[in-house]
């Protein structure tokens, strides 16, 4: 009988590969008889450099990947999970998430500055209106400023003065040993980070009984646990890929997996709406048209719950609905 090898699938830019290494090296370890291989896709968002809701938001990184899965083209996906919409895909699901890497945001200045430190006026990048209003609510003096490309091309922008400032998830510097590179980490009270940041997704057909057994040696509990909770939350919010929604869930201890606390913290801010202006002239304001210019302060709602892990979807169901009944649909109409 022949031996299956199992195609893994993966964008081509050099934090999807580095993370796409790291699965296929624990599926080797934990199946050591196994073969794999891996595909390099590329997706609609690798091709685009326009602004990340003009051509379909997030999802754009991932839709050819789940083409080329469905197809039976490759047999398992590596995905950032944060990159997933909130609804699975018909015919196919995340089988395992491994541990999470560390979920805050940072913020990475070509003075090497903090975000108290920098000058009223100065360009910060970011293609997150998660991250926008967050940061806006802390230093609304900022040019807040659309911002897109790889890791490495943020960064090379900062360097090269195109931005004072960026703000980036800081499990993408450590897994690229870039992390040097941070000039503050910001605690998730200061900015709630995305639902699923930091965590993987590996993605495979719902009838593929092999790659599900496969994968499911990598799967932790407490971040799948966690995940499903942001996810139920995300979802039932159903905002859209201008929507500004941050979720994170932490998992405790408890007498058995099921019993395990668990507290979920989400919130839900109203963007700024976009104005065409050009970039200011000015040398602190260099960078892509700022797409959050009003001059009031965006309104932000948080909220938190505490459940058991059997409850996870439950509970992003009620704690959306918490924030729903604080006005949270009319946020979110305004914001898509």
């Amino acid at each position: 009988m022949t031996r299956r090898t199992f195609r893994i699938g993966t964008r081509g830019s050099s934090l999807a590969l580095r993370q796409t290494g790291m699965v296929l090296a624990d599926l080797q370890a934990a199946h050591p008889d196994a073969s794999f291989e891996t595909v390099t896709i590329t997706t609609s968002g690798d091709q685009s450099t326009a602004a990340l809701a003009s051509i379909g938001g997030r999802g754009v990184f991932i839709i050819e990947i789940e083409r080329a899965l469905l197809a039976g083209d490759i047999d398992i996906a590596v995905h950032s999970l944060k990159d997933l919409p909130a609804d699975d895909t018909p015919g196919l699901v995340i089988a395992a998430t491994p541990p999470r890497e560390d979920v805050r945001d940072v913020l990475v200045s070509r003075s090497g500055a903090r975000l108290a430190d920098l000058p009223s006026g100065a360009s910060l990048g970011t293609g997150s209106p998660r991250r926008a209003v967050q940061l806006i609510a802390l230093r609304p003096d900022l040019a807040i400023k659309d911002i897109r490309g790889n890791v490495d091309t943020r960064l090379r922008k900062v360097a090269d003065g195109e931005y004072d400032a960026v703000a980036l998830a800081a499990a993408g510097l450590k897994r690229l040993g870039l992390f040097d590179h941070a000039t503050e980490v910001f605690e998730t009270a200061q900015l709630l980070p995305a639902v699923g940041q930091g965590a993987l997704a590996i993605q495979v057909r719902a009838d593929d009984a092999g790659a599900i057994g496969l994968a499911r040696a990598l799967d932790d509990h407490a971040t799948h646990t966690a995940v499903i909770a942001e996810r139920a939350f995300e979802r039932r919010l159903g905002g859209g890929c201008h929507a500004a929604i941050a979720g994170y869930a932490t998992v405790g201890h408890g007498p058995s997996l099921d019993r395990a606390p668990v507290l979920l913290r989400g919130l839900v801010g109203q963007a700024a709406s976009a104005h065409p202006e050009e970039p200011r002239s000015s040398p602190q304001a260099g960078g892509g048209a700022s797409r959050w210019a009003d001059p009031d302060p965006p309104r932000i709602l948080r909220g938190e719950m505490e459940g058991i892990a059997a409850e996870a979807d439950m509970l992003g169901v009620r704690l959306a609905e918490f924030l729903i009944a604080q006005g949270a649909e009319e946020l979110l109409e305004v914001t898509t």
